[in-house]
């Protein structure tokens, strides 16, 4: 995580936020809210072997990475497994934030990052906080509702 300054301190092990988020069902229209858990894993590997505790009825992952740093493809490649291919996960069910930091020249980011063929079927979403907050707020969002909606269907499937 990044602190308002933009210095980067990565998370100790795991960090758990729980909020209400409200949704409606793209099909049935219908109106929703669930109660959510974040949990914000770190993908350092001295905190692996408290991996299996974290993914335990996982309904979604986003994976978090910076693609300005290209060793950190190795990094992703290395947790999708994990937290979505180990567990039985559908792509549709992660997705990533090739998340640029802050005042990294336009001229030395990739225009596309390279992505590993083994995440090709993961929708990936370039984020910047400084320059367009919103947009990956609305990302965000909208993965959370699909996610919401595909846990609230399973739940009640007269609702869909």
């Amino acid at each position: 995580t990044e602190s308002s300054g933009g210095e980067y301190h990565p998370t100790q092990g795991v960090r758990i936020l729980e909020f209400e988020s409200e949704g409606e069902n793209p099909t049935s229209g219908k109106a929703f809210r669930a109660e959510v858990e974040l949990w914000d894993c770190s993908g350092a590997k001295k905190f692996e072997k408290c991996w299996p505790a974290f993914w335990k009825d996982t309904d979604g992952v986003l994976l978090v990475y910076n693609p300005d740093r290209p060793e950190q493809e190795k990094e992703l490649v290395r947790w999708y497994s994990y937290f979505v291919a180990k567990q039985g996960l559908r792509d549709g069910q992660s997705l990533i934030f090739a998340h640029h930091k802050p005042n990294t020249p336009q001229a030395s980011r990739p225009h596309q990052s390279p992505i590993s063929e083994k995440l090709s079927g993961v929708q990936c979403v370039h984020t910047d906080l400084e320059e367009d907050p919103d947009s990956a707020r609305e990302e965000f969002s909208n993965f959370l509702v699909t996610l919401l909606t595909n846990w609230k269907d399973r739940q009640d499937p007269d609702s869909a």
